[in-house]
């Protein structure tokens, strides 16, 4: 990471910028970076394998998208802290089990963005509480639905297919 940045533009999660990065190969250029605070998703699981599904509208990909609850990280706040929050919040569930299933850098071409995966079980309704900008339809499917909805091309989110992969093989 650079010490040098000057800052094109913030926005609530976009933080845009210029960067001097000095190269392996010796060579000292600046970049245009995006600085994101992190992220966490959540597989949420029942006992029959039947999992939390959303479908929200995405206004920069023109439409629905299908993908698994998800929201980036308040300061100071830890990864599973923030994954417990936006399920809840989302979904209006709360989980008592949790497991990590890893982590995916977005685009590390040009973001830091790095999202935490988990898997929740032992779920519990609660009362859902999503943002303004957050349309969006819960649903349940099938985790061997929701994989073949990814070969279908259905569902085209990374972290979902990343996430809905490691959730399939942690519960096989």
């Amino acid at each position: 990471m650079s010490n040098e940045r000057r800052q094109i533009f913030k926005r609530g999660v976009v933080d845009f910028g210029l960067e001097r990065a000095a190269l392996p190969n010796g060579l000292t250029i600046e970049l245009p970076v995006v600085r994101h605070p992190g992220a966490s998703a959540i597989v949420a699981a029942d006992e029959n394998r039947q999992i939390i599904l959303l479908t929200q509208y995405r206004f920069a990909i023109g439409g629905w998208h299908r993908e698994i609850p998800a929201g980036c990280r308040e300061p100071e706040e830890t990864a599973l802290n923030c994954a417990k929050r936006e399920l809840q919040e989302e979904t209006g569930m709360t989980a008592s089990r949790w497991d990590h299933l890893g982590a995916i850098v977005t685009i590390p071409s040009f973001c830091d963005e790095r999202i935490e995966l988990f898997l929740a079980r032992e779920l519990t309704r609660s009362e859902a509480a999503p943002e303004p900008d957050e349309i969006l339809r819960v649903e349940r499917v099938g985790l061997t639905d929701a994989l073949a909805m990814v070969r279908r091309g259905e569902i085209i989110d990374a972290k979902t297919i990343v996430a809905l992969h490691h959730a399939e093989a942690l519960l096989r």
